[in-house]
């Protein structure tokens, strides 16, 4: 057995009588290791006293009545006495023991009971490494047993923060190689192997006579995986069953959803997924079986194939689990692999939002066209961006194609092929230029009397969809009061026009090179439109959204001012969608959420550093956008066409065109003036042929072309006050008594302008915070009226162990996004056969 060298005894003495306050030590050296040596020893501050069988009163004696000053070492060449017949054993109460081998003394410096010493000196060479035996140290163990100290020396060995089986056994999983491990190389070494697997048999039900990592894998992934099944179990699994789902399940929830180990799991799942054949087990399944499983990401790929083949069908009225499609890929993106797959879901859903209008159908009165588009038919615009806005973030769209091209079709020909003939055909220009929803007269009816200092926030192609989005997230933040309305965009739809239709203005004339002409000025630049604004307004001014300041230093915030000191109105010009579009048109459905985010951040901005309350958001025009390319049979003929200024998607000339699926108006009657030439534009979704863009394209009548946002936004210190929604309880439950419960949760109150969704997660724990059962998340995003549609029902698996009757533990419900904890619901656990026989599947 290691023992101390005498040098290093005197060192440790002498540490030990170094101070001033007086101490009684004994060392019984039970083999008489140090008989000879003793009288050798050179202690400071304390007294060397030799016991014998016979002088233990005489000790007593002399340090309790003789000598009550001085320190002592009390040597003893024997082991201690047992204890009812030992007259020194009321003095040891007060005294300290010293111990020369090496387990002794670790036990001494970490109060580890006497009856623990063989389990020390079973493992005394892990200690002798300093850096082990430090970790070991570190973990600070109050109560000692041997199963703890066990736990302990393979935590040490694995470098976890905490003494925690659950620790160890996932670093072994994730970071150590399954057949080759180095972690189990270090449990053997230190004869900790037999103990790692037991503690697996005892933790996670997992006994084979001759285990291995690779087995034990398979048998959580397995079990978890048939907890969340709705079939009858694969036969071939039966060996792989554990007896403690419940702990499985825990375990294994932490893992997926930790953002340091999830990478690491996909590893593991992904070896296991092909070992364990799960593609050729459940390809054929029902899908309503597997929708709950997310240990394997082949279940959503097997999902997602079952989706693309729905859409093929245009079975837009599919159903699995009482959950429709776009239902499945939002409960889907709540799962392990959801954010990896997010991206497919979403342009699942958004093509399931398409195809589901095969059947479209349009209004032929003008108001009522309006009237549907701003209510609902936007959104097929919306749905349409997304889908390929997910697509194009799509790593491999293998199979995907297939489905594009039919939502592309959906798309032009049952929606754009009825809507814009529809409302081309009900437009009247005249009308519709001459009233307050009319660009022409945007600042007459928004600016001119406004009395409270307004930032005019005029963004490129913020199409009506796109604004639709914005004022969303506008109203999701509780600063902001944002209004959503309307207005009549200018005919011809593009930049120069739509721009000049919004500054005050008498007369507005287009030149045959397109510029436009403002009451005979000029205003192709920021500085010239300040100079026509400030005509009406004199303290007002025109910016360029790039050269404004975008950050809150002194230096940028003192920049700011300068802008809107003294200002009644600052018009400022945002140039995102258009230029990407008349750039590189592939990137400008992504341009269109940058945007988004862009005038949401510039508002808030304003309001916190240039004090700005008062905001409008708008357009100067739409556009169209096919991701199929306009083919030959879309492109109208210019041939003879003499005087024109074309464009892609509208023609002026001197004289009506007259072509098949071709609108022609007086320009005059468009732009309000005395132009005694024609505007002409394509009915449809077709383009003349001229150069410009093949797919990104604005100019002509269309609703997205023509009806464009009006947001306003009050961000003053009266704001609307607003709330998250909360989740409750629907069960009163005070004692769990199974190691499965299912419980009912219900959202308060519906989404509404004044009640904004929230995330929430969702477990058991105990006093210490450490999670006793699998985690949910849940979404308290719904908006219906009626509560019992807002009940969601939740399983929990507890971890299959003893749990302690008399002390408390807590269900928690935790806000997703700040992590601040919305409440706890004590109850107690009384499982009465938790670690036994009964708990299968």
């Amino acid at each position: 057995m290691p023992t101390l060298d005498f040098k290093q005894i005197t060192d440790k003495l002498n540490a030990e009588f170094a101070s001033d306050t007086r101490k009684i030590v004994f060392w019984y050296d039970d083999n008489e290791g140090f008989v000879n040596e003793i009288d050798s020893l050179e202690i400071v501050g304390a007294k060397l006293h030799k016991l014998t069988p016979t002088n233990q009163f005489y000790t007593k004696h002399l340090i309790e009545r003789q000598d009550k000053e001085s320190s002592y070492l009390l040597y003893a060449p024997f082991p201690k006495p047992d204890g009812s017949e030992y007259a020194l054993e009321d003095v040891l109460l007060y005294s300290r023991r010293f111990y020369a081998d090496k387990p002794s003394i670790l036990m001494s410096d970490l109060r580890i009971d006497e009856n623990l010493k063989p389990i020390m000196q079973k493992y005394i060479g892990f200690f002798d490494a300093k850096d082990r035996a430090q970790r070991f140290y570190g973990y600070r163990i109050e109560n000692y047993t041997k199963e703890i100290i066990e736990t302990a020396l393979m935590s040490a060995l694995c470098k976890t923060e905490n003494v925690s089986f659950n620790d160890v056994l996932r670093v072994v999983l994730i970071k150590g190689d399954l057949e080759d491990n180095c972690f189990l190389k270090d449990f053997e070494k230190y004869d900790l192997i037999t103990v790692f697997w037991q503690m697996c048999n005892d933790t996670f039900g997992y006994a084979e006579s001759t285990p291995s990592l690779l087995r034990l894998a398979a048998t959580l992934l397995v079990t978890y995986t048939l907890r969340q099944f709705q079939g009858k179990k694969p036969d071939a699994w039966e060996c792989f069953i554990s007896s403690k789902p419940g702990n499985v399940v825990a375990f294994l929830d932490v893992i997926m959803n930790h953002n340091e180990y999830r990478s690491f799991y996909d590893e593991l799942a992904k070896h296991l997924e092909t070992v364990l054949n799960i593609r050729q087990l459940y390809e054929s399944t029902d899908i309503a079986k597997i929708l709950a499983c997310d240990a394997f990401q082949v279940f959503d790929e097997i999902i997602i194939k079952w989706i693309i083949e729905r859409l093929h069908e245009e079975d837009t009225g599919a159903m699995s689990a009482g959950k429709n499609i776009t239902s499945i890929c939002e409960f889907r993106k709540t799962l392990h692999y959801g954010q990896h797959l997010k991206s497919s879901y979403d342009m699942l859903s958004s093509a399931y939002e398409i195809i589901s209008k095969v059947n479209y159908t349009c209004p032929v009165i003008f108001k009522d066209i309006v009237n549907q588009y701003i209510e609902s038919d936007y959104r097929i615009d919306s749905h349409y961006r997304h889908f390929y806005t997910a697509y194009d973030e799509l790593v491999d769209i293998e199979g995907m194609e297939e489905l594009s091209e039919r939502v592309e079709s959906v798309y032009t020909n049952k929606y754009l092929g009825r809507l814009l003939p529809a409302f081309s055909d009900a437009l009247d220009v005249k009308v519709s230029m001459n009233n307050n929803k009319s660009q022409l007269q945007f600042f007459d009816e928004n600016i001119k009397h406004e009395k409270n200092k307004t930032a005019v926030i005029i963004s490129d192609a913020l199409r009506y969809d796109v604004g639709r989005e914005l004022f969303e997230k506008l109203n999701d933040d509780e600063n902001c009061d944002p209004s959503i309305s309307y207005m009549y965009g200018a005919i011809p739809a593009y930049t120069q026009l739509g721009l000049a239709a919004m500054l005050p203005h008498k007369l507005l004339e287009i030149k045959i090179d397109g510029k436009v002409i403002l009451d005979g000025r000029q205003i192709d630049t920021t500085d010239k439109k300040d100079a026509v604004l400030k005509l009406a307004i004199p303290d007002s001014r025109c910016v360029s959204y790039r050269d404004m300041p975008k950050k809150s230093s002194k230096r940028e915030r003192d920049e700011l001012r300068e802008i809107f000191t003294g200002m009644d109105t600052v018009y400022i010009y945002h140039n995102r969608i258009d230029n990407k579009g008349e750039n590189t048109e592939e990137e400008v459905l992504a341009a269109c959420s940058k945007a988004i985010d862009e005038i949401f951040d510039l508002v808030l901005y304003l309001n916190g550093n240039g004090n700005i309350y008062n905001f409008i958001i708008t357009a100067d025009h739409g556009f169209l956008y096919k991701r199929e390319k306009f083919n030959e049979s879309e492109k109208i003929s210019l041939v003879g066409m003499k005087d024109i200024y074309p464009n892609r998607r509208f023609v002026i000339a001197n004289k009506p065109l007259e072509a098949d699926g071709v609108a022609t108006a007086r320009l005059a009657d468009v732009i309000n003036g005395e132009d005694e030439r024609f505007i002409s534009w394509p009915i449809g979704a077709s383009v003349f042929k001229t150069s410009g863009g093949l797919n990104y394209v604005h100019g002509g009548a269309s609703p997205q072309e023509m009806i464009l946002p009006l947001i306003k936004v009050k961000t003053e210190k009266r704001r609307v006050d607003t709330e998250f929604a909360e989740i409750a309880l629907v069960n009163t439950i005070r004692k769990v008594t199974n190691l499965i419960i299912h419980l009912d949760f219900i959202q308060k109150e519906p989404i509404s302008d004044t009640v904004k969704a929230a995330e929430y997660k969702i477990s058991f724990i105990s006093e210490d915070g450490e999670k006793i059962s699998n985690e949910h998340t849940i979404k308290a995003d719904k908006d219906d009226a009626e509560p019992s549609n807002r009940i969601s029902r939740l399983k929990f698996d507890f971890m299959n162990k003893e749990y302690d009757r008399n002390k408390q533990y807590f269900l928690t419900v935790i806000d997703a996004k700040t992590r601040v904890e919305k409440f706890r619901h004590p109850v107690t656990m009384d499982i009465a056969f938790a670690n036994g026989i009964g708990f299968g599947f």
